[in-house]
């Protein structure tokens, strides 16, 4: 028979809460992770369909420095929780494109190549682009009790063209902001440093290969997992997170509690409610994404340079809830194939494009209806996401097509929990961690680092500051 009290139980076996687990683990903890799903990763997972194995939500990995390189992310990820870089086997986008309707910016993981692609074409901004860079670079963006402030305020301070910030907030917005039209100047921070002075990459295999060294550090350290193992309450007694039950009614205890599900998901659980302040601060922006899979590399029709691109066809950015079931205005393509493989290569040619939607046009639709709809904004997604490529005829693609699939916000809701189907989760971020009880804690999307790296290191700083810290202090 199991055991019921542990040290710490963690809500959700993502990024956050693996990494979470380890570090926990790693200092002599009894941990237990509880996670509703047959499958590890929360937002950036996998899934099997018709003989294949699709990544979700990992575009790519952002924070890559190359070895070597000290004072980053990524290398405090490593450190933190005793993982040889080479056990990622991370390989490096080859560049990636900011593409509106008369503008692109080119921009690789060598951050001078931005910087010159934006003196050529901004030049009356290069001196307040220098500003903006130099602001971001002594910005403490890990504070935990930073004051919030507005992206869009700060950044106009220094850059003046409406066109360079839209270009700007493009990539960083779709990448990690929960709030429309705008984002706290700390994420910006985070974000900006994650893709564009730091950079992309990805293991060959995808997501997979972070998420086995993961599970295997956990357990190695001894930790415990119940995968298919929700939680279905938060029990508070005498002002504490005393019990938690599971879906099949089985209670655990625990001296701490640490929640990955978002903070109005986790608020919803507890015992007396908290359902006032939970819709107060739950997350409205969602994305369909659409996956196409060919038999031949993107190469072979002249889509073999950019890994990433942002695109946006209209007169601005404007990143925000959408009116129809999806925004096809803006977006994100993924070439998985375009990464820096060395002797390797996808065996199948991969493209991917992401849109803003609207969960409640998706959520109660019939399952006719929803299919029939599927189909028309998955046509209507890579229409919009080929333009800015180099043309190839649609009977070439057609004849060459293996195989399709598609999520929408209906899909995020299912498999992550989130409400709205809200992949950024709440627009206020916790930054500390804390809820109204002193032994609940937040990791992950709502606490606020972002990023695969960036959720990792949310679990492993919530482990610190309020387990193991908290320990010696007491």
């Amino acid at each position: 028979m199991k055991d019921s009290h542990y040290d710490v139980v963690i809500i959700g076996a993502g990024m956050s809460g693996l990494a979470a687990g380890i570090r926990l683990a790693h200092f002599g903890k009894k941990v237990c992770i509880l996670e509703r799903h047959n499958a590890p990763g929360g937002l950036n997972s996998f899934y099997s369909f018709a003989g294949r194995k699709y990544d979700v939500g990992l575009h790519a990995m952002t924070n890559y420095v190359p070895p070597g390189v000290k004072g980053t992310p990524l290398g405090k990820l490593l450190r933190q929780l005793r993982i040889e870089r080479d056990e990622f086997a991370l390989c490096p986008q080859k560049q990636s494109r900011i593409a509106f309707r008369d503008c692109g910016l080119k921009f690789t993981n060598d951050f001078a190549v931005l910087d010159a692609e934006v003196a050529a074409k901004f030049p009356p901004q290069a001196a307040g682009w220098r500003q903006l860079v130099e602001t971001v670079r002594t910005y403490d963006d890990v504070s935990l009790d930073a004051k919030p402030l507005s992206a869009r305020e700060v950044v106009g301070r220094h850059i003046t063209d409406p066109l360079l910030a839209d270009m700007i907030f493009c990539p960083v917005m779709y990448y990690g902001s929960a709030q429309e039209r705008d984002m706290e100047f700390g994420q910006f921070v985070i974000m900006f440093k994650a893709l564009f002075l730091e950079g992309f990459a990805r293991p060959l295999d995808g997501v997979r290969v972070i998420l086995r060294v993961l599970l295997e550090k956990f357990r190695a350290a001894g930790g415990e997992r119940r995968m298919q193992c929700g939680v279905a309450r938060i029990i508070e007694e005498q002002g504490r997170a005393a019990r938690v039950v599971l879906d099949d009614g089985t209670e655990l205890t625990a001296s701490h509690v640490i929640s990955s599900i978002g903070f109005a998901e986790t608020l919803k659980l507890c015992e007396p409610p908290h359902a006032a302040e939970a819709e107060a601060n739950t997350g409205a922006l969602s994305f369909i994404e659409t996956i196409s899979v060919f038999r031949r590399q993107p190469a072979d029709w002249g889509w073999g340079d950019d890994t990433i691109i942002f695109f946006n066809d209209s007169d601005r950015f404007d990143y925000s809830r959408a009116k129809e079931q999806a925004d096809i205005r803006s977006g994100v393509i993924c070439l998985p194939n375009n990464f820096a493989y060395g002797q390797g290569q996808l065996p199948e040619g991969i493209f991917r494009v992401t849109c803003l939607a609207n969960y409640d046009l998706w959520a109660h639709l019939p399952e006719e209806q929803y299919q029939a709809d599927k189909k028309h904004w998955f046509d209507a997604a890579v229409r919009s996401a080929r333009r800015f490529l180099p043309p190839v005829d649609d009977a070439v693609l057609a004849q060459a097509q293996l195989a399709t699939d598609m999520f929408t916000p209906r899909t995020i809701k299912k498999f992550t929990g989130h409400f709205n189907g809200a992949i950024y989760g709440a627009p206020r971020k916790i930054r500390n961690g804390r809820t109204h009880l002193p032994n609940l804690y937040l990791c992950g999307t709502d606490q606020g680092f972002l990023g695969i790296v960036g959720a990792m290191l949310s679990g492993i700083s919530m482990a610190n500051y309020h387990v193991l810290q908290g320990s010696a202090r007491s």
